[in-house]
């Protein structure tokens, strides 16, 4: 890339037109990870947390996140998602999260699937924090994406 396609020839914050952009099928995949203790993932495992179930919470609050990207970040076009799934995964001392986000539409869907990831680890944290004041949100980062003129691009690492 040679130039920020957020920005105008003065350096002004865009909004970046996409109205010449052919629809086509787009997915993007993102991760994080919440450190935690162990003794919170045990409480996880057997749902013993004070405030109920902290991972169906966090999978909600990941959908719904991804569904208000566009009123979060203020230059992202607001676009009718068509698929959000948001995967938890126990560690001893983590909680994996993984979230994949679907249009069909003119623009990509990385931001989605990245908010989806930060708010559903909020959740966690939310859930969390009577018994690990500390837990924080780690390595949130784009994972995938496919679909409009760039096609497929997939992080080398994961």
């Amino acid at each position: 890339m040679t130039e920020l396609t957020h920005v105008d020839d003065s350096g002004a914050a865009r909004m970046v037109d996409v109205t010449a952009k052919d629809v086509t099928v787009r997915r993007a995949v993102a991760a994080g990870t919440v450190r935690t203790t162990p003794e919170v993932i045990g409480l996880l495992r057997r749902e013993a947390l004070p405030k109920g179930d902290a991972l169906g919470v966090a999978r909600i609050a990941g959908i719904m996140g991804a569904k208000r990207t566009p009123d979060l970040i203020p230059l992202c076009h607001p676009i009718a998602l068509h698929g959000v799934t948001v995967e938890l995964t126990l560690r001893d001392d983590a909680v994996d999260i993984e979230a994949s986000v679907r249009t069909a539409d003119r623009t990509g869907v990385e931001m989605e699937a990245l908010t989806a990831v930060a708010t559903a680890g909020l959740a966690v944290i939310d859930m969390v924090k009577a018994v690990d004041p500390a837990a924080s949100i780690e390595a949130v980062r784009v994972l995938l994406k496919e679909g409009g003129k760039t096609g497929r691009w997939e992080r080398n690492e994961r």
